[in-house]
């Protein structure tokens, strides 16, 4: 299996299920040998908005749920979790001394419907690329991967395996986990990426990524969009430091983003009051695991990197200033004498007001509590059960809020 799908899947199970596989149908192929891996999942999700008087427009780049367009407050719906349905296709071999690997993924969100039944969403195609090197010297990868920055935030994130907030009323994708309530998306981006060897655990990424140009919508304003143009390649990299001994191990992890961007109001068309500026962004991460029990500790700083997604509200046009944020999560887990494992987790992202800017509906925070129970019926298939409160809270006063439970089942092949 792939190195960020093994660690999202396989990985992300072992962490939360003993018996879990990590390995995909190996099929040798002459000089190559090719790995069809992947997961299939589907909840079913109830949700409660709490303060019902409350409307989506309440808190802008809020997260908790709000009254539906008939104003009921309560909603269900069967769709995927976090981690999208995935098939994947990887190939390796060793070539004049050298390893080489392609992958290529699909991600057909089977579960999602809409009004019929049967209409789909678009198939994603989150990964293509390649990869080439030695253990002597390391490794390039040129193509479409898990971004670097943030990558080992939603890796090491237990509602991987389940719902976490954002889950869809009915014919929706995937859900956020703890996406925008305790870390910012790493998204899935084009990179050219060097990963030195590994160093009796000591392993470093330094890459380049696609600077993604007019990403619209990502105003503090309803009214008002703004786009966002990046004027070089991104810049990301991450260092890591795994270790074990007996029946404890660990890693920590710290990684950071710079992006420089020209920003401007779009209205009717016409761009205007442009400003160029540079976000940047660090974290630092620690998992620590001794016998049955876990724990995860992570926390980000941005500045003009905005919230839940990269550059989202990172900048405000009104007052000409970038917006800090910052958040982080705490996560503890344990394997029941039954094998299945209790989580327990707090998120929270908080996006501050620029220089001079006052209240309003932008949003101040948004955070997580959740409470999980990960079971292992089989070597590959998880049985899941998650209960979440998410709330959001506006710089203003607005608050949303909403509570969902969730079942379900994720099979890795």
């Amino acid at each position: 299996m792939n190195k960020n799908i093994k660690l999202a899947v396989a990985g992300a199970v072992l962490a939360l299920s003993s018996q879990a596989s990590n390995a995909g149908i190996i099929i040798p192929a002459g000089d190559w040998t090719l790995d069809v891996n992947g997961n299939v999942n589907a909840f079913a999700n109830w949700t409660k908005a709490d303060h019902s008087g409350a409307t989506a427009s309440a808190v802008t780049g809020g997260l908790a749920k709000s009254r539906d367009a008939l104003s009921e407050d309560k909603t269900q719906g069967i769709n995927t979790g976090l981690l999208p349905a995935w098939l994947g296709f990887t190939g390796k071999t060793r070539q004049n001394d050298t390893d080489v690997e392609f992958t290529i993924s699909i991600q057909p969100n089977a579960s999602s419907n809409g009004v019929t039944g049967d209409a789909t969403p678009a198939a994603l195609f989150r990964q293509s690329y390649v990869s080439f090197g030695d253990k002597s010297w390391g490794s390039v990868k040129l193509g479409k991967d898990l971004g670097i920055f943030a990558g080992d935030s939603i890796l090491n994130d237990m509602t991987l395996l389940g719902v976490g907030a954002g889950a869809a009323n009915s014919g929706g994708s995937t859900t956020l986990g703890g996406i925008g309530t305790g870390y910012i998306y790493a998204a899935w981006k084009g990179q050219v990426a060097y990963t030195t060897p590994n160093f009796n655990g000591f392993q470093a990424t330094v890459g380049i990524v696609n600077p993604n140009q007019g990403l619209a919508g990502v105003s503090e304003l309803s009214s008002l969009t703004s786009d966002l143009y990046q004027d070089r390649f991104g810049l990301e990299g991450k260092a890591s430091y795994s270790f074990a001994a007996d029946n404890f191990s660990g890693k920590i992890w710290v990684s950071g983003i710079s992006n420089k961007v020209t920003a401007g109001n779009l209205v009717a068309g016409a761009i205007s009051n442009t400003k160029e500026y540079t976000a940047t962004g660090a974290d630092i991460g620690i998992n620590l695991n001794a016998g049955n029990a876990g724990l995860t500790a992570y926390y980000y700083t941005g500045d003009g990197l905005g919230t839940t997604f990269a550059l989202a509200n990172g900048y405000d046009h009104t007052n000409s200033a970038k917006r800090d944020s910052d958040g982080g999560y705490v996560q503890a887990t344990y394997v029941l004498p039954t094998k299945t494992k209790l989580g327990l987790a707090y998120g929270r992202s908080n996006l501050d007001l620029a220089a001079g800017a006052t209240g309003g509906q932008l949003v101040d925070f948004n955070e997580r509590k959740t409470v999980g129970l990960y079971h292992p019926l089989t070597k590959h298939l998880n049985l899941v059960a998650e209960f979440n409160n998410i709330e959001s809270r506006a710089h203003g006063g607005n608050k949303q809020e909403n509570t969902t439970g969730s079942l379900g089942a994720i099979l890795f092949f």
